[in-house]
């Protein structure tokens, strides 16, 4: 019964949205008041009716409902609860509720939290907010319903991929939508903009919070995958340019330029059309992500369908909205007339060199990711398109904006005089001397380490720098520091944590060591620094898997620092097996270990890696996205423009 009433909500939910689409942008093009006071109202009520069905689906997977196909296919009696709930999402049809609630929720939150926009102007953010809610319920009610029903429940389902049943995977899917959908709020901005002719300071205000919340839940959602991948899938690697990996990449990269690009416009009214176009490309690249990972058209390790037809609809979502929008941006973008000027050395300049590398870096992911698919389809045969080419293309970019990030900072509006970059000098000195000490310590490798660790550091003092040069001049300097807005604060901690995440893949990059070689118990090797001793191997059961468990004892210098325990697991109702690297983590290193099959001859595969600076890289993800929560608490960013706004109401 329950899943019926589940069923028929997100039926009135579809119904609620085309009115929630169709009432507020007629209302908003006819001037009627009342009319627009129904937007939010219709908003809430979207998002309660998918939260009621959502709630109910999640309650059968915990009830272990198996008349409902989802929940055969995804779900065990013996699964842990926790994974359980996990398997609402790690699905195609539970994944894509999950996407319409959270699309739902921002329309609520835009509702609840935006009541000081101009009515036209909220009326029109909720109206194409409520168009792509209507859009993805009737995907999921004509292609993807998931209370679809079995007509013979079996006693069992045939359970959930043991690699999705691990915390890291339970989490990452949900902060990424927050992050996929979040950016839907700014596309409908940019859309209500164009819509309305005008875009100003105030906009430019109330766009940035939403595009900062989606990309704060980007970085958690993209690190949690990166942590995943290191230590589940036994690899060894942080990043493997999957074609998933770069969907979630692309519009984060975007998002990243489209939050800088709106400062130039609240600062200095200029890149007006560029920053409405952004976020139309923002929301587009998410949905290119939904149609590679849901699609089939791209294999991945963590894909979630493979359906042609499913991924058709997609793709005519993706040309109605990005495509739409593109051809309104190309009729209205010569109404956005910018009227900031400014000089070739000034902070708006590094702004643009900053947006430029971005977006450049962003197609090269794109093309990347794709050129497989074009190449199959011009030529008739199948290509791949591995690390090497991401490594070439993409590195010198990212390498363009690290220098360029800390000289920005410390321009000044407007006008730079060419001394403003002198004072950066004993910065750059202090860098190549680091960059000169650590080459004189490697040992013939990759110029990756000391030209990453140099960049590293370059943006870490550059932070510095810009903290010293915001406190002025007088004895008070530390007072002032402490004074900074949040959103100063965030600014710095979110480029130091660039700055960290940079030297981590340097140095894990250019000074790994690996060792692959077979151990019987008892046996001992050196590897670096450290000594390793097989001290056991032994075979035991976990909640719903066997497991074979090694004992491996860490050592230097004859002494016991750590004991590692990897595992290799086997799943039953699955029929598959999964590997558990042993991970002994300080804040210098990692000591990876990962245990294989047992050979004919006797003992077992272990491969073992020394990994240096490995946490830095998700130290420095937690670190942007602290940088970015701590810029959403600045009182700027929460309390809108009352007093122009309440003219503008006056005015309608």
């Amino acid at each position: 019964m329950l899943n019926e009433l589940a069923h028929l909500g997100l039926t009135v939910a579809l119904v609620v949205a085309v009115l929630g689409t169709v009432i507020p942008l007629v209302a908003a093009r006819l001037n009627y008041l009342y009319w627009m006071r129904l937007a939010p109202v219709l908003s809430v009520l979207q998002f309660l009716l998918v939260a009621f069905a959502f709630v109910i689906l999640t309650l059968a997977f915990i009830r272990s409902d198996f008349s409902l196909s989802v929940v055969l296919l995804n779900s065990h009696t013996l699964k842990p609860t926790i994974y359980k709930i996990a398997g609402v999402w790690g699905n195609h049809e539970g994944s894509l509720l999950l996407w319409v609630l959270i699309l739902t929720l921002f329309a609520a939150c835009v509702a609840w939290f935006a009541k000081n926009l101009p009515p036209s102007l909220l009326a029109r953010v909720l109206g194409v907010q409520s168009a792509i809610s209507a859009t993805f319920l009737s995907f999921l009610l004509l292609t993807s319903n998931p209370f679809s029903r079995v007509d013979f429940p079996p006693f069992n389902g045939q359970g959930l991929n043991p690699l999705l049943q691990d915390p890291g995977l339970a989490f990452h899917p949900p902060f990424l939508y927050l992050g996929y959908v979040g950016l839907s709020v700014t596309f409908s901005f940019a859309i209500a903009a164009l819509l309305e002719g005008k875009v100003d300071a105030s906009w430019a205000r109330w766009v940035r919070p939403w595009t900062l919340s989606a990309w704060v839940f980007l970085t958690v959602g993209i690190g949690l995958g990166s942590w995943w991948a290191y230590y589940e899938l036994g690899w060894g690697g942080f990043w493997f340019w999957d074609p998933v990996e770069n969907a979630s990449l692309m519009p984060w990269l975007i998002s990243v330029a489209l939050l800088h690009s709106a400062i130039v416009v609240e600062k200095r009214d200029a890149l007006k059309a560029w920053t409405i176009l952004l976020a139309i490309l923002a929301f587009g690249f998410s949905l290119i992500g939904t149609f590679i990972v849901r699609s089939g058209v791209l294999t991945s390790v963590h894909a979630f369908a493979n359906d042609p037809e499913r991924g058709v609809f997609i793709l005519l979502i993706l040309v109605i909205f990005v495509g739409g929008s593109l051809l309104l941006f190309a009729f209205r973008a010569g109404s956005m007339e910018s009227k900031g000027v400014f000089a070739t050395v000034s902070r708006e300049s590094a702004l643009v060199v900053n947006n430029l590398l971005l977006v450049v870096s962003c197609f090269v992911v794109f093309v990347g990711t794709v050129w497989p698919l074009v190449a199959e389809l011009i030529s008739d045969r199948k290509l791949s398109v591995g690390p090497p080419f991401f490594n070439i293309a993409f590195t010198p970019l990212i390498i363009g904006l690290a220098i360029i990030l800390p000289i920005g900072s410390t321009l000044p509006w407007k006008r730079a005089k060419h001394r403003n970059l002198v004072k950066l000098w004993p910065l750059i000195i202090f860098c190549l001397a680091s960059v000169g000490l650590l080459w004189t310590i490697q040992t013939g490798r990759s110029l990756l380490g000391p030209i990453g660790m140099g960049l590293g550091v370059w943006l870490i003092l550059g932070v510095l720098v810009e903290l010293y040069q915001r406190t002025g001049r007088g004895r008070s300097k530390f007072l002032r520091i402490l004074r900074l807005p949040l959103s100063d604060w965030g600014k710095a901690v979110a480029h130091a944590g660039l700055g960290v995440t940079i030297c981590g893949v340097a140095g894990l990059t250019a000074w790994q060591v690996e060792d692959i070689r077979i151990m019987k118990v008892g046996e001992r090797f050196e590897i670096a620094t450290f000594s390793l001793v097989l001290d056991s191997v032994e075979d035991d059961t976990g909640p719903n898997y066997f497991t074979t468990m090694a004992t491996i004892k860490l050592l230097r210098n004859e002494r016991l620092i750590s004991t590692i325990y990897p595992e290799r697991r086997y799943y039953p109702v699955a029929d598959m097996q999964t590997t558990e690297a042993g991970i002994d983590s300080n804040f210098l290193r990692d000591v990876y270990v990962v245990v294989g099959e047992p050979q004919p001859e006797g003992g077992f595969a272990v491969r073992t890696f020394i990994k240096p600076l490995a946490n830095w890289i998700w130290a420095g993800a937690i670190f942007m996205g602290l940088g970015g929560f701590f810029s959403l608490l600045d009182r700027r960013y929460r309390v809108a423009h009352s007093s122009q706004n309440k003219l503008k109401e006056t005015a309608s």
